[in-house]
Parts: C-alpha cells; structure tokens; sequence
C-alpha cells in the first residue's frame, strides 16, 4: 500500500516538526523554510493533493504516478522533475526501481516505486549536518542522488564476482548448461543498470548550468561529484559487458573445441570399422571362384589380416592425438 513515509518541515538545516500532509494550511511554502515529504508507492488522491498544494504540473504527476520513466530531467514553470532508477540485489538478480522527485522553491518531493532503499538515511545525515542542510532544496537533491548512486557500486561489484566466477568455470572446463543461464541474467542485469545510469551525468551537468535557477552555485561541486560517480560506474558497466561478451565467445570456442575433438574420435573409430566392414562385405558376395576360399587357414588369415590393420590403424591415431 502507498504510505507517506515522512512529511517535515525544516528552517536554518534544523527540522521543526512534521506535517500533516491533509491539511492545507501546513502545506503552504514559506519563505525561508523547507517542506520535505517522502512517498512510497502513493494513491493517485495524495499525488493529486500534492498537485494542488505545490502547482505541479500534471504530466510530471502522471509520470511519478505510473513510474515507468527513464532517467530524466525536466522543467515545470518553477518546478523541476527529477527521475532516477533505483536498483536492489534480489537474490541472485538485479531488481530495479523508480524514484521521482519534484523539486521548488521552499519544497521537495520523493515519490519511490519498486525495490528501493528507504531514504530515511539520507535524511538522518542531512539533519546531522545543518551547516549543508541549509543550503536548502538543492543540496536535498544532490543528497539523494548521491545516495542513490552509491547503491549502484555494491552491485556492479556482485556482478564483476559473478563474471569472473563463470570465467574462471569456463577456462577450467567446468560450465554447464547452468553457466549459459546465468550469463543471460547477468547479460540483462548490466542492460538495466546501464539504463539507469547512461543519463545521469548529462543529468548532472544540466543541474550544473547557469540558467538553472533552483540550483545554488555553490552546490555544483556535489552534482559534479555525482557525475564522476556516474561516469565511473558506466565505465565499469561497459567493461563487464565486453568481459562477459568474452566470457560467451570463449565459451562457444570450447564448446566447438570439443565438439571438433569427439568428431575426431568418431572418425578415427569409422575408419577402423570400415577395415572390417570392407572384408566381410567381399566375402560375403555369392560367388564360386574367389581367393583363399577352399584354404584351410582362410579364416584366420583374413582375422588376422584385419586385427593388424586395426592395430596399425589405432596406433597411427594414438600418435596423431586422435585417440
């Protein structure tokens, strides 16, 4: 069920209290403070409340309301919309989520979906540190953006294991069917993740602009930190999807490796065959006058004449590796 997670109001970097999000007159911007409210999964009727309280603008609520947006930045008259990807370890996959934040004069707004981390971290740290909080609704926003981003880090690391775990199972001969199931997932959980951070440094650096008139200069150092953050872990990203394409090549080269190698062993063995095969398809032709047939010995000549073969057969493979 959608919840309002945490509704205060903040002046100086120090929270006052906590709001009743129902009420109008609480609800009403001034000067100098700062109203932060946190969602989880809202009815459209909060969103709606929301939209009249703040102006926001209804394709922006719409997008917060369905979550199905990829990272993005848009402008609303005087507000801004943020929306970012969050993303969890589930088990043994990546589940990704939404957060979308709307952001004013003397307001901000987070609207979570899906796995996420709660945010009530971030703003712990931010009333610990009241000299920064007080920046206001920027400094917010690069706080939760910087959380975010820091949640990617632990996940790439999960995957580079994973990656090497199943080279290392590839180079040994070791990868099964198994190995090939979970390349796929890895596979699809670098696409998301690289879909949900791609955007962020040309997200950062619009924060950055001049023209941006809800961000402080003084706040662009910690959206620029969030943009290196950003461009580190797309490196990484894109690394692990050209290792793991590696991964796959050498992979089927093994596979066609050993494949080539039991068709060797097949072929060895029908030549063999074929030795015997040959005599006793001539012997067993229905004819009158035909060598050695009425020879006492006939029989064990022609065995012993094809158990030689054989084993010459058999040696000269033993020593080419075929065998």
């Amino acid at each position: 069920m959608g919840r309002v997670v945490d509704c205060a109001i903040y002046e100086g970097g120090r929270r006052l209290g906590s709001l009743d999000i129902n009420d109008p007159e609480q609800m009403k911007v001034q000067p100098g403070r700062v109203i932060w409210i946190g969602l989880y999964e809202p009815g459209q009727d909060v969103l709606t409340k929301l939209q009249h309280y703040f102006g926001l603008h209804e394709l922006a609520v719409e997008d917060a309301y369905r979550a199905h947006q990829r990272p993005k930045l848009e402008l609303y008259a005087e507000t801004m919309f943020v929306v970012m990807k969050t993303a969890q370890m589930d088990e043994s996959h990546v589940a990704m989520g939404e957060t979308s934040f709307f952001i004013g004069r003397g307001y901000i707004i987070t609207v979570r979906h899906g796995p996420s981390t709660s945010y009530s971290d971030v703003r712990a740290r931010c009333e610990n540190s009241p000299e920064n909080f007080k920046k206001g609704e920027d400094f917010i926003l690069y706080a939760l953006m910087d959380f975010i981003v820091d949640r990617y880090f632990p996940i790439v690391d999960s995957i580079e294991d994973d990656i090497e775990r199943l080279e290392e199972a590839v180079l040994d001969g070791r990868s099964t069917m198994d190995v090939l199931e979970e390349i796929t997932v890895l596979r699809r959980d670098l696409l998301h993740m690289r879909h949900a951070v791609a955007p962020l440094p040309e997200i950062c650096q619009r924060l950055m602009r001049y023209d941006m008139a809800l961000i402080d200069r003084n706040t662009h150092p910690y959206f620029r930190d969030v943009s290196d953050h950003s461009t580190i872990l797309l490196d990484r990203i894109e690394n692990l999807r050209e290792l793991i394409k590696t991964v796959v090549d050498t992979k089927m080269l093994m596979s066609a490796m050993k494949q080539n190698e039991v068709m060797r062993q097949l072929a060895a063995w029908a030549a063999m065959l074929a030795v015997p095969t040959a005599v006793a398809g001539i012997y067993g032709m229905n004819f009158q006058n035909m060598p050695e047939l009425t020879w006492k010995y006939g029989y064990f000549g022609v065995i012993g004449l094809i158990v030689a073969v054989c084993a010459l057969l058999f040696v000269r493979f033993k020593r080419s590796g075929w065998l």
